[in-house]
């Protein structure tokens, strides 16, 4: 299991960066700042909760953002909020395009219902983890 998904994380990865190479975003980043687009002023406990990653991977992932003027952090107290910028708003439909080639490649690939299968599993799977 451990090589496998290995091999397979490589793989998937090399399709997500070309996927993403439109909008010159890291694929991780570009899911952040969609899911921070959608919800405006979320906290960074929420995004590492969404994306599954540790706090302070996404306190990097946002401050890396935000050098690219696409994110912007409000704390008010001990609680942050994290806003995407109007850049980040107007970069939209690409985003949403490259996200759509991106499930477009590995959909053809792998077959329609096969990934649906596969996304369902490996969440369930790392939920037992």
């Amino acid at each position: 299991m451990y090589f496998s998904s290995a091999a397979f994380a490589r793989k998937i990865e090399k399709l997500a960066t070309e996927s993403w190479k439109p909008v010159n975003l890291a694929p991780a980043h570009a899911y952040l700042l969609l899911f921070v687009l959608d919800k405006p002023g979320v906290q960074p406990g929420e995004i590492a909760k969404e994306l599954m990653l540790q706090p302070s991977t996404i306190t990097r992932f946002v401050e890396k953002l935000e050098e690219k003027n696409l994110l912007t952090r409000t704390v008010i107290g001990k609680t942050t909020n994290v806003y995407a910028t109007n850049i980040a708003t107007e970069l939209l439909p690409k985003l949403q395009a490259c996200s759509a080639h991106f499930y477009s490649n590995y959909a053809t690939i792998l077959g329609i219902e096969a990934s649906t299968t596969l996304v369902q599993s490996m969440n369930q799977v790392t939920d037992r983890l």
